[in-house]
């Protein structure tokens, strides 16, 4: 019987897929160098053109954020235009509201500063006299140590008031341009969404596209509107709680708290803090004016590991190290408006990561590719194919 000859499958080419593989490496090697540039180097460039890249990082999360919100008017039947203003107006007005209900028991409070300023140091001092055994000993330490003791030179600082007259012009600048800014994305959402869909060479980039857009929209909004209630529920309970122990001004403490708490782990602790200075400056003796202060702890207690976790579940974790690192890069970028986005910002770029790809950096160090389901492994299986 004649035997037709076998073909045989062709082995892969490993000097090849060596070269293919160095060049990889050597291209994503660049890649995390200059990733690592961008991200040593972004807070400068965002802290020195902070008065445009402050205000355009808020307008597009809130152009986020706000977008159900114009979506659901345009259904109702409002032109595009005004769908967009009044969605912006319902945001502006919530947000005057809690700053008035902050604001203006506040301004009652501050001719009471000084008083409770010498309240709370008559409260250390007592404290101090309790502990003196603790101070002489340290003093005996520093003359064993020989510490002659060293002089302070003081610097006069801008006051308060004129650091705040300083400030204004900026403040009001930034906010106007960050309104526009917001009014016309949200208002071009629409054509943005089309340009996203259809401007695509492939049906798979588009679909791709819309995936992306779709999850970074409702993950941010869904955070955001979520978060906002379950602080709006600790403001609640703090101003009652704050009416029951006779604290002035319960409102003001409950606005307090609803805000602080939109900064992760720092803006709870401020808010102790702030309690706990009060009530020792404003109660009989220190113990009694902790009760406020370690009452709020223990409410922030529950509701950081008990409420909030059981409400937004596994689609909202995200890292406590990443937080932090998050929250201390954009408070060092652009302070207190940096602290309040910094979750925002994460947010969306994990949302963003997700769909795009995360590098896979501790793998890499140790020979891995820099992203899963690499290129390379693809053509090397395309290259092992049997030829028929």
């Amino acid at each position: 019987m004649n035997q037709h000859p076998r073909h045989e499958t062709p082995g892969p080419l490993p000097v090849r897929d060596d070269v293919s593989a160095q060049q990889l490496r050597l291209m994503s090697s660049l890649v995390v160098l200059i990733g690592i540039g961008l991200f040593l180097a972004l807070p400068f460039v965002l802290s020195i053109g902070s008065v445009v890249f402050l205000p355009l990082v808020t307008a597009v999360l809130l152009t986020i954020l706000l977008s159900p919100l114009a979506d659901h008017l345009a259904r109702l039947g409002l032109p595009n235009v005004f769908a967009s203003l009044l969605a912006l107006l319902v945001f502006l007005g919530v947000v005057l509201l809690a700053l008035a209900l902050i604001l203006q028991p506040a301004l009652d409070l501050f001719d009471q500063i000084p008083e409770i300023s010498g309240r709370v140091g008559q409260r250390f001092e007592e404290l101090r006299d309790e502990f003196r055994w603790l101070a002489i000993a340290n003093a005996e330490l520093a003359k064993l140590m020989g510490d002659t003791g060293t002089s302070r030179v003081v610097l006069a600082t801008p006051s308060l008031l004129e650091e705040i007259a300083f400030a204004t012009p900026s403040v009001v600048v930034e906010l106007l341009i960050m309104m526009l800014m917001a009014f016309f994305m949200i208002e071009a959402r629409v054509r943005m969404r089309r340009h996203l869909l259809f401007d695509r060479e492939s049906f798979g980039s588009s679909v791709k596209a819309a995936r992306a857009m779709r999850e970074v929209q409702d993950k941010v909004a869904a955070y955001i509107m979520t978060v906002g209630m379950i602080n709006t529920g600790v403001g609640v309970i703090v101003a009652v709680g704050a009416w029951a122990l006779g604290v002035d001004a319960p409102i003001m403490w409950g606005g307090l708290a609803m805000i602080l708490n939109f900064v992760p782990y720092i803006g709870p602790m401020a808010m102790f803090a702030l309690l706990a200075l009060f009530g020792i400056g404003t109660a009989e003796t220190v113990w009694l004016g902790m009760i406020p202060a370690l009452a709020y702890l223990g409410l922030n207690a529950v509701e950081g590991n008990v409420i909030t976790p059981s409400i937004l579940g596994a689609r909202f974790t995200m890292s406590p190290v990443m937080i932090l690192i998050a929250l201390s890069y954009f408070t060092w970028i652009w302070g207190v408006p940096g602290a309040l986005l910094s979750v925002p910002i994460l947010l969306t770029l994990t949302a963003l990561f997700d769909h795009i790809g995360r590098p896979n950096l501790i793998g890499f160090v140790f020979g891995e590719p820099l992203f899963k389901g690499d290129v390379s492994h693809r053509g090397r299986e395309e290259e092992q194919v049997p030829v028929k």
